[in-house]
This record gives C-alpha cells, structure tokens and sequence, in this order.
C-alpha cells in the first residue's frame, strides 16, 4: 500500500471512532484551515493574480484593433476661403499584428508559465506550512492540558501531604521544618499549576487562529504512517518533491526565459497591419465658387507590412539584458539555497523525530522506576529510614519525568509531521481531507490560460477564511481539589 494510502486510511479513521460530543479529531482541524485559514485563502487569490500573467504575455502577440471616430465644429474659419466646412466626422481604424518581435513574446510568455508553476508548488508549501502549524497547535493543547492535569493532581497530593505532615508535627512526630518544606513545596507547585494554566490558554488561542475556530476535546492523533528509514532515503524523496524546491527551479527557468526575451530589446520587430478611414462633412461645406459641387465624405483603406529596426536606444536594450542576466544569476543561487534548505530541514527533522523517540522510551522507563522510587521511599519513611523532604522529591521527579514523556510524545509527533512536510507529503491530497471539493489550482489557471476576449469578466471575489473575534477568551478551568469532603 502507498505512503499516501496509508495516510489517508490513518487520519480517516481517527474520524470514523465513536467520539463524545463536541470532540475534535486532527483531520476535523486540517480541514478547517484547509477550508478557511486566511492565509492559505490569501495564497489561491495569489495563485490567480499570476495566472493571468501567461494571457498578458500571450496578448502581446495577438492583433491589435483600434477605432478611433472624431467630430469636429470648425467655430472658426477663414471668412476669405473659397471653401468652407462648417463640421464633420472622421473613423478611423486600425488592425495589426506582429509577425517577429526578436523571440521576446515567445520567451515572455514561457517565462509566466513557468511563474505559474512555480506559483503552484509555492501554494502547495503554504498549504504544508499552514498543516505543520495547525499539528503543532493540535499537539500543543492536548499537551498542555496534560500537564495542567498533572500539575493540578500535584497539587492535590502535596495538599494532602501538608496536612498529613501538620498532623504528624502537631503529635510532636515532626518538626516545624518539615512543615515548612511541604508547604514550600505546595507553593511551588501552586505556582507551576498557574504557569501550566496560562500556557494551555495560549495554546488554544493559537489554535483557534489556525483552526478559525475554538478547541473542542480534542482526541489523539492517528500514527503517521511511512516515514523514512534513514535521513538519506528522506533527502531523496524531499530533492524530488518539496515544494520550495520546485518553486525555486521554476522560478530559475523563468528567469532563463527573460534572459531570452531581454535580447529582442535590440532585434526589429515586424508586423501586418491594415488601416482605413471614413470622414463625411454633415452636409456643411458652402463654397462661393461657381459650379463648385461638395464631396461630403470620402473612404481610403491601405494595407502594409511594417518593419522596425531600433538604431540607438540610450542605452536601454543593453541595460535590460544585463539586469536579466544578474536575476538569472540570482535565480540560480537561490535554487541552490532552497536545495541547501530543504536538505538541512529533512535531516534535522528526522534527527529530532528520532530524538523524540528515544526520549519517549526514556520518559516511559523513567516514569517506572520514579513510581516506584516514590513508593518505596514512602514505605520507608514509615519506618522512619527517609524524611519528608525525601518524599517531595520523589514527587516532584515523578512529576518532571511526566511531563517530560508528554512533552516528548508532543514533539516526536510534531517532528515527523514535519519531516513529511519537509519532503512534499504533508498536502491536503496527502492527507485524504475529502470533507469537500478541493481545490484546484490547475483548473483556475486553465480557465485563463487561453482567454482572449477583451469583455470577459468573473464576479468580484468573496472572502472565504473566517473571522474569529466573537470567540470567546479561552480558559483552562480545573476541577476543585477534594480533600476529605472538602473543595480547596
């Protein structure tokens, strides 16, 4: 089964579990920005705008017609003329073609179909952009939430601790110190629950400026299937599809193209044309001659073959040339940068995949032995072998190594969802979001590519990405601290 296959099975069956109400898988989320996140909706009217450059550079090389009609009122005249022609009208009009222009409207308009398709595989990279950053904000609530949890439940164990420890000092079986170390510790972790609230809270703002909309429960992701073996098989697959690769080498053949076209600057140019014009004096001429007979109108029409042949220019043809050659230049280091950049992007996110493996499988061994070090030394100090002190430590590890395994599963997701956009495989067409038609950026441009007719038009466009200001400030609300009946 393809890489694509697999992916699209695993996040449509994150979709297809029974969930509780108002619960929102990761595919509900990508499809919401997929469908309203401004930025990628702001990327498609980018994507039109450079369409049209083909039929500008296509328009060039088509015939020109013109009509241009005149009436005239002669309001003053020689009273001593023979002939007098108090008004008139005069058409003309003109059609031309070119026949050669140098090779410069050839090579223009290859220059904007290559801007298209580069303008295609910028559109594919924000819509992967967009998709990491809508994971890490996926990830980032469900992680922050945990640790909300984890330190909310510190709370409540450290407040029964302190209460056990005052307990035990008000039977002299404690000292004043031991006390103040558990309420020390209460504090601080009072003080780490506030912090963890706050985080969650802007995790979820984030979101909803990704999302476009408020986090419901949000479940666990599905597995990402089919990453890579090794970061060379990874730089392998990302040379042959990243997204800002292929911008940067079609962005390259464009400049090639204008470094064609700047040449015809100085080459003349030849065309067709045909002109006629029609004027008709209105029945306005008087003449004081005798016998004289008026010609109201008259018609001439004539056809030609026009060649231009540019002399001196100032300087300009040669002045267009070299700039094209140096965007050229630029074009080609920049290709080499965008290659240079997707190449350390796809190793460093597979080394942090790895990385976050490794640690995940740490965490899990270290939350084991933190458990049971908790467990023992609570043993032990019942019979009087370790101190308070030993056993808020003992909490407070258990608690980092936690966090740390949340922290780490965050990550490792993050990383290899990162890793699939670094090598051009975290698209919506990767990503199986069939909530809707997609869209399609190749039909939009063939619409325009051959338009020719001056009167065509298409209605104004309306805004699709949604506003969010009448979402509500987000909160991370906790459940109230029960201790012996009572809510703390």
């Amino acid at each position: 089964m393809s890489a694509r296959r697999l992916l699209i099975v695993a996040l449509l069956g994150s979709a297809g579990l029974a969930a509780p109400a108002n619960a929102d898988t990761l595919r509900d989320a990508l499809l919401s920005a997929y469908e309203t996140n401004p930025n990628l909706t702001a990327a498609r009217q980018g994507q039109r705008a450079t369409n049209e450059g083909v039929p500008l550079a296509k328009a060039n090389g088509r015939p020109d017609i013109t009509v241009q009609p005149t009436y005239v009122e002669n309001v003053v005249q020689d009273s001593g003329g023979s002939v007098v022609q108090a008004r008139g009208i005069n058409v003309n009009g003109t059609i031309s073609a070119p026949l050669y222009a140098g090779g410069g409207i050839k090579n223009a308009v290859r220059a904007a179909e290559n801007r298209v398709e580069a303008g295609f595989a910028n559109l594919r990279g924000t819509e992967s952009a967009v998709f990491s950053a809508v994971v890490g904000a996926y990830m980032d609530v469900i992680r922050d939430e945990a640790i909300v949890d984890l330190n909310r439940a510190q709370v409540g164990v450290l407040t029964v601790n302190l209460d056990a420890t005052r307990d035990r000092f008000e039977i002299g079986d404690l000292t004043r110190t031991d006390v103040a170390q558990s309420e020390a510790r209460l504090a601080l972790a009072t003080s780490n629950l506030e912090t963890a609230r706050a985080n969650l809270i802007r995790s979820k703002e984030v979101y909803i400026q990704l999302v476009g909309r408020e986090p419901g429960q949000l479940e666990a992701p599905p597995p990402l299937p089919n990453l890579p073996l090794t970061p060379d098989s990874a730089v392998t697959v990302a040379l042959d599809s990243n997204p800002d690769l292929i911008a940067a080498r079609e962005a390259r053949e464009a400049a090639s193209f204008d470094r064609r076209a700047a040449n015809a600057s100085r080459l003349p140019t030849i065309s067709v044309f045909t002109s006629s014009s029609y004027s008709n004096a209105l029945n306005s001429i008087s003449s004081n001659i005798p016998g004289f007979v008026a010609d109201n109108s008259a018609l001439n029409a004539q056809a030609g073959v026009r060649a231009t042949l540019p002399i001196y220019q100032g300087g300009q043809p040669a002045a267009q040339i070299r700039q094209a050659q140096a965007r050229l230049g630029q074009a080609q280091e920049l290709e080499i940068a965008a290659e240079r950049e997707v190449i350390a992007q796809t190793r460093a996110s597979y080394a942090s995949w790895r990385a976050a493996l490794d640690v995940i499988a740490a965490s899990e061994r270290a939350v084991s032995a933190n458990a049971l070090s908790l467990e023992g030394t609570r043993a032990e100090n019942g019979v009087g072998n370790r101190t308070i002190l030993d056993i808020l430590n003992a909490e407070q590890e258990l608690l980092n190594s936690k966090v740390q395994l949340v922290a780490a599963r965050r990550n490792a997701y993050v990383a290899g969802f990162t890793l699939l956009a670094a090598m051009g495989k975290a698209e919506a067409r990767d990503l199986g979001l069939e909530g809707g038609t997609l869209y399609d950026p190749v039909a939009d441009y063939q619409k325009v590519d051959g338009a020719w007719i001056d009167w065509s038009s298409q209605r104004d466009s309306v805004t699709k990405s949604t506003r969010t200001v009448d979402t509500a400030a987000q909160k991370a609300e906790i459940e109230p601290i029960v201790t012996d009946g009572r809510s703390r």
